[in-house]
């Protein structure tokens, strides 16, 4: 049997780590608990104190296909290279000149989003189609392939 798997990030801010990655997939927030307008009032209901309000949030596929991404807060700042990194499928079935227009029209959108490009992969068939090496606002690494 498959398993369902969450993707969850260490981060500083988990609000503008999740807004970033929901204009980036195309997810959208998770919603707040049954019978609350906002995460504001449920947060305000559970005692949660106004400091910790952003210790925490998620974001998830509005069809329900796609993993659930879990940002937390952590204390320590990002120090070296991920291990494991996301690729966000910008341009599947695309190959040449037309792959890497898509993947290069991607990277612009996302850096207005605050993302920053690291390198452009120049495509080598037949095992390499091309992609670009991307950070997120919190320097996390993710491919757009």
């Amino acid at each position: 049997m498959a398993r369902e798997i969450q993707v969850t990030f260490d981060c500083a801010d988990p609000a503008a780590v999740s807004a970033f990655w929901a204009e980036a997939l195309g997810y959208e927030l998770q919603a707040p608990p049954a019978g609350f307008d906002s995460w504001e009032q449920a947060l305000e209901a559970m005692g949660v104190p106004p400091e910790r309000r952003n210790d925490a949030s998620a974001v998830v596929d509005p069809d329900g296909k796609g993993p659930r991404l879990f940002f937390q807060k952590v204390p320590e700042g990002k120090t070296v290279k991920n291990r494991v990194h996301l690729d966000v499928r910008a341009a599947p079935g695309l190959q040449g000149d037309e792959r890497m227009a898509a993947l290069e029209a991607e990277a612009e959108r996302l850096t207005t989003h605050g993302a920053k490009r690291i390198h452009r992969h120049e495509p080598a068939p037949p095992m390499a189609f091309g992609h670009i090496v991307m950070a997120d606002i919190e320097g996390n690494e993710f491919c757009l392939d």
